[in-house]
């Protein structure tokens, strides 16, 4: 007799529906499969990898008991999500994963319908959720069902308890899922951590309660209206039975758990349980990152996004690196130690990154002097201005795109009070594969507004520790410094350090045609597309500006009195930017002058490799060249001809900027 083969059940999935076909006992199969789908494929194709594994179970129970898309999911930190994009029509195209023109990492929901909302930056979840279920009710469609899933660290932002506490005020129906693995990025830090892990809540109360909570509403005892007395009521009758008050019926929300998450068939009949219950209601659910790959569950800071490795052995695949420049955020982490060592006022703070930014060094050198807050940066950005107020040093290392989120505390609680606070923005500039959600383009263009800032961008390793140094020097304020991820330029990056003069740039290359004025890394681009035109005879001055603020106005000038063609090029926004500034400085001093600026465009920008994206919006090599080359081949009178329409409105010829388009 033959052996009966076992049917591959992912391979019928192409929607929710199909899995709401499957009996629930099939289940445990659809969870294996799917979660060696996700091993399988990361293998080769680089994501985030521990996250999704741990939230398995969860996902085929969420979209096995609600009726998807028309039910909505919002998932709080994209990570969680993988297995969600396979059971949503996306098993195909998972193998296309943060590849250029591929699949996002994150949920979008240009993307897909089952994408209820965008999830790059944490926290957001629980506010967005809420939105969308007094939505429902206003609209009288109660009946459909929001579903909020924060974990993975995401429970120590701000936004969260911001959602949280406005939760129980207007009418919803809110479920919120609390995935708890005990970890974010790196180890999970603060007091809620540890209350998640320690919280005691009673199955058999919990049941007790609901049906206690039924009967009275059948006997018309109480009402929805004074259902927030009796919830009060409830919780502190546990409190005072467990011993141990609940923070999240504290905001009058329905809290029950915590159950195994990784059980899928008591995860179906939970939600089934509660999906219905009348107002805000929070389960907590008891996850494993990286669960079914020993590695992952053993290493879960390390296999969060661990590369390329072997499926079968576990080993990760790591790039030989032989005579290598350094990466930047090694250049900050072990530079930031140097400092240490020198002066024991500097301290160092990041919002739960301390790996990513290579704060790690500092941590162990220094224990007491380094600060993970958790994802939190508008706290840690205060929090390092109390420090500053009250005489240390701090670095703040906090990736551009995330600082976003700390806006107003750089003006407000930083700049304001011109506090000796160095701000390192990591992963500045078009960081790659995590899309636009990560990239880092916008911090040149909304801090420069900003006054008593000094902003600046180191063109290679040696500049980012010259500027460390700078910075840990001033003393007229903020200093502002930011670089990209990856590698640098240098394989020789450590040098004696000094300080490079405030608002001073310096000419890089002499020339008549053009000139290139660039900012940060980029500017190494810039020079190969110069040395390029070189060889095709064309002369091309080069100045790398370090600062956009103060902006080196000793170097405009020149530029503007030697120059008719000016090219800028940053790595980030043109609207707002380096090019900005030297086309209002031109316009501002009479300077006649057509200015191309090469930059990352008004649009939000997809994911790929670097290169792709450098390619994508013209900021490689080949193009640079290309619009230097188009801009001195211009004829004389070009920029007479762009003036004209202008000059007979009685404006000034000497006061035009003549911007190349």
């Amino acid at each position: 007799m033959g052996t009966c083969k076992q049917e591959y059940l992912l391979e019928s999935i192409n929607s929710p529906a199909d899995l709401r076909n499957l009996p629930v006992m099939q289940l445990e199969q659809v969870c294996a499969e799917l979660r060696q789908y996700i091993v399988n494929v990361l293998s080769e194709n680089p994501g985030h990898l521990g996250a999704s594994l741990g939230t398995v179970e969860l996902t085929v129970a969420l979209h096995y008991v609600f009726d998807t898309p028309d039910d909505r999911i919002v998932w709080d930190v994209g990570h969680q999500a993988y297995g969600h994009k396979i059971l949503t029509g996306r098993r195909e195209a998972f193998q296309t994963l943060r590849k250029f023109k591929g699949i996002s990492g994150f949920p979008n929901p240009s993307e897909s319908e089952y994408d209820a909302f965008i999830a790059g930056h944490a926290s957001n979840s629980i506010s967005a959720a809420l939105g969308m279920s007094v939505a429902f009710q206003l609209e009288d469609q109660a009946d459909r069902h929001v579903v909020a899933v924060i974990g993975d660290g995401a429970m120590t932002g701000g936004l969260a308890y911001e959602g949280l506490n406005n939760a129980s005020i207007n009418p919803n129906n809110l479920l919120i899922i609390l995935n708890d693995n005990d970890m974010a990025i790196d180890q999970s830090v603060g007091g809620i951590n540890q209350y998640l892990v320690s919280i005691t809540t009673s199955h058999a109360y919990n049941k007790l309660r609901y049906d206690v909570y039924k009967q009275l509403r059948r006997m018309n005892l109480i009402s929805e209206n004074r259902r927030e007395n009796i919830l009060r009521f409830n919780n502190s009758l546990k409190a005072l039975i467990s011993r141990q008050h609940n923070l999240f019926e504290g905001f009058s929300i329905r809290y029950f758990g915590p159950v195994d998450g990784h059980d899928v068939a008591n995860l179906i009949e939970k939600l089934n349980v509660i999906k219905d219950m009348q107002g805000p209601k929070l389960l907590h659910v008891k996850t494993t990152k990286g669960k079914g790959f020993k590695p992952a569950e053993e290493s879960a800071t390390e296999w969060h996004a661990p590369g390329r490795f072997n499926k079968e052995t576990g080993e990760r695949i790591l790039p030989k690196r032989i005579n290598e420049p350094q990466f930047y955020q090694d250049v900050f982490g072990l530079t930031l130690v140097e400092l240490a060592e020198k002066d024991e006022r500097v301290v160092g703070v990041t919002p739960a990154m301390p790996t990513g930014c290579s704060m790690n060094f500092l941590m162990k050198a220094f224990p007491k002097r380094a600060f993970d807050v958790g994802i939190a940066e508008g706290h840690a950005v205060t929090f390092s201005a109390g420090l500053a107020k009250e005489g240390l040093i701090p670095f703040c290392n906090i990736y551009s795109s995330f600082m976003q989120r700390a806006y107003d505390q750089v003006i407000h609680d930083v700049a304001l009070q011109k506090l000796h606070l160095v701000l390192c923005l990591d992963r500045a500039g078009l960081v790659g594969e995590d899309g636009a959600t990560h990239h880092g383009v916008f911090d040149l263009a909304c801090l420069r507004p900003i006054p008593g800032l000094t902003i600046a961008s180191p063109l290679n390793e040696l500049d980012l520790r010259n500027l460390m140094y700078t910075g840990y020097h001033a003393s007229s304020g903020p200093f502002v410094i930011r670089y990209p991820r990856g590698k640098g330029e240098l394989t020789h990056w450590q040098n004696e350090m000094h300080v490079l003069p405030t608002g001073k740039g310096r000419k890089l290359r002499e020339g008549t045609q053009a000139a290139v004025l660039s900012i940060g890394p980029i500017g190494n681009e810039a020079a190969k597309a110069i040395d390029l035109l070189e060889t095709e005879g064309l002369s091309v001055a080069h100045y790398d500006m370090i600062y956009l603020k103060p902006v080196d106005e000793e170097i405009l000038h020149e530029v503007g009195q030697r120059f008719s063609r000016i090219v800028t090029v940053e790595n980030g926004v043109i609207t707002g930017g380096l090019g900005s500034a030297v086309m209002e400085f031109m316009s501002e001093n009479g300077y006649a002058t057509c200015v191309k600026r090469i930059g990352v465009p008004d649009r939000f920008i997809e994911h790929g490799s670097v290169r792709e994206l450098y390619r994508l919006c013209g900021m490689n090599m080949d193009a640079i060249a290309e619009k230097i080359k188009a801009l001195v081949s211009l004829p004389d009178n070009r920029a007479t001809s762009f003036r004209e329409p202008l000059i007979q409105r009685n404006f000034a010829p000497s006061s035009l900027i003549n911007v190349l388009l």
